[in-house]
């Protein structure tokens, strides 16, 4: 920049010179920022069924210029009691368009529409007896009206198939297109993975996807069930934005709605291990990012939650007196409730004692830093719990070898979607990573496996062995992992099929394959340390505030790894 630009940057910064020389009027607004959500329609890929009268229903299938015509030369057409239903090849966050040929009557024509993240979803009844089949949070079972000559757009919700029946009082009606309205932010994915193995690139690649349907006005948990900020289910979310997106705004504008909402006498979500993630949260992004301006920010509201967390520890041990919880399948098991709080309790006052240090506070580092190393002297059974094991490992309070031996012998059976990324992570401290990688493929993996585009809410991989896929109807010799699996709150079909939390193996892979770590604060220094097990190569990207890092690792034929690292300026490799 040269003396005379750089003048000029701080004069029009400083508002006295405009591009319109005094034309235009003084208190006009700045344009509003572009927004990053764009609206894509989709046609579906295949007719999953098609039940009644229905006449040339492939016609839905054909590309749709999006005008509708009064000479239509193929149209789908409807008699009463006809059906169809359509898979629009992945899932998806938004809603439906259908557009109407002339045929029959002027008035408007009667059609239920009904959306599901599984073909058993999409075929359900919501009032039907016994089933759990929902409209909570997002209505996806309703009836619509569609134009003569026209285009209606309805719903909003998570979905990969949608099922219409023709409900109208016309003998006939004639469709020329039905298309997804597929709602989403239009950003680059930054981080990237590929390696000898497709099926860990499909998974990263499964995860990232998962949380970026979930990158909505606030970081959602699922997009159909759970359309909510859960700031404890944040915390896997946020690795994953991180290692894919970048530095994204939607994590502190999320970070910060629950902060207003919550007093910092109470518990966020009414769950005392979402406040310890909230500071476990707030530490990561400064030690990403560095910006100190946002943590200032957090100053007066963490020290009071600090305080809070400290009262309600009792001597050596943590004692909180309300919304006790860790993981759904562990919620009736107190004793790795209290395993996982312990260990929770020191990750967030050693967090707090750090971020206390980085804002010049003495007084409230001391204070931190002295609780969590008191907790640190007691040590709770860990019941043979995987769960328990991980999250104690992981703190450096239980040898991470022996961690590893729970964990292993538990096997995928023992996994949860939201959990499970603390497992593997528990695994790469015992320096496991071939098993870890092995888990992952076989857990995750199985539900790819079963057709999903995204992943799930919760997974019994002891259930899967017999099940069907979800984008199939299922055989009576087969289990439907949606309608007839689940439990807690997301008993059968009001299981969400798209849910962040359970995204841990994009940040796992990036993280211990390509070895990808900052040193210190803000991304300035970074140490790569690949770990490929079986792995024959791997290669990607890694965003940082300096830009992209560039690795590819590939192993010789001594079991040696050569690395080729580029990094962006101002990043410092070191070892």
């Amino acid at each position: 920049m040269n003396k005379l630009t750089g003048l000029l940057a701080v004069v029009i910064i400083a508002g006295t010179l405009c591009s319109c020389a005094g034309k235009c009027p003084k208190d006009a607004e700045a344009p509003a920022p572009k927004s990053e959500f764009v609206s894509e329609y989709i046609s579906p890929v295949r007719l999953v069924l098609v039940e009644g009268p229905v006449t040339m229903p492939e016609v839905l299938l054909k590309p749709y210029s999006g005008q509708v015509s009064t000479t239509e030369e193929y149209v789908a057409e409807f008699s009463r009691g006809g059906s169809v239903l359509l898979d629009f090849g992945k899932e998806i966050q938004g809603g439906i368009q259908i557009t109407r040929a002339i045929s029959g009557g002027h008035k408007p024509v009667r059609f239920r529409l009904c959306l599901g993240e599984s073909v058993s979803e999409a075929m359900s009844d919501v009032d039907e007896k016994g089933s759990t089949a929902t409209n909570d949070h997002s209505v996806r079972d309703f009836e619509i009206s569609v134009p003569w000559l026209g285009v209606a757009e309805y719903g909003n919700s998570g979905f990969r198939f949608a099922r219409l029946d023709y409900l109208g009082d016309d003998d006939q009606t004639a469709l020329v297109a039905v298309r997804a309205i597929s709602r989403y932010r239009d950003i680059p994915y930054l981080g990237s993975f590929h390696c000898s193995d497709a099926r860990l690139d499909k998974i990263w690649m499964t995860g990232a996807y998962t949380v970026h349907l979930n990158m909505q006005e606030y970081l959602w948990d699922g997009i159909k069930r759970d359309r909510l900020v859960w700031i404890g289910d944040m915390h896997p979310e946020v690795m994953t934005v991180g290692t894919v997106f970048g530095d994204h705004e939607v994590v502190r504008k999320s970070l910060d709605y629950i902060r207003d909402g919550t007093p910092s006498s109470d518990w966020m979500n009414g769950i005392c291990s979402y406040s310890l993630w909230w500071i476990i949260i707030q530490h990561h992004l400064y030690q990403w990012y560095g910006d100190l301006d946002y943590l200032k920010s957090q100053a007066s509201y963490l020290d009071d939650l600090l305080y809070n967390v400290i009262s309600n520890l009792d001597g050596s041990k943590e004692a909180y007196k309300s919304g006790r919880f860790i993981d759904w399948p562990s919620n009736d098991q107190p004793a790795v409730i209290h395993a996982g709080l312990q260990a929770l309790s020191v990750r967030a006052l050693e967090a707090g004692a750090e971020m206390a240090g980085w804002l010049n506070d003495e007084f409230l580092r001391e204070k931190c830093a002295k609780k969590a190393a008191e907790l640190r002297k007691y040590v709770p059974d860990n019941v043979g719990n995987s769960q328990a094991a991980a999250l104690l490992a992981i703190q450096d309070m239980m040898d991470p070898e022996e961690a590893s031996k729970i964990i292993l012998a538990n096997g995928p059976e023992k996994f949860t979607s939201f959990m499970g990324y603390y497992l593997i992570e528990a695994l790469a401290k015992g320096g496991h990573y071939a098993e870890a990688m092995d888990l992952i493929s076989k857990y995750w993996g199985k539900m790819i496996d079963l057709g999903a585009t995204t992943f799930w809410e919760d997974f019994n991989y002891t259930d899967a062995q017999n099940a069907a896929r979800i984008d199939e109807i299922v055989p009576e010799d087969k289990f439907d992992i949606h309608a007839d699996g689940g439990a807690w709150c997301y008993v059968g079909l009001r299981h969400s099929f798209c849910h962040g939390w359970a995204s841990g193996p994009t940040t796992w892979l990036s993280r211990h394959v390509l070895g990808i770590e900052p040193v210190g604060v803000g991304f300035k220094q970074v140490r790569v340390e690949p770990h490929l097990g079986d792995l024959e190569w791997a290669e990607g990207t890694f965003p940082t505030p300096y830009g992209q890092i560039e690795v590819r690792h590939e192993k010789k034929a001594d079991g040696t790894v050569s690395s080729n690292i580029r990094l962006p300026k101002g990043v410092k490799l070191v070892k």
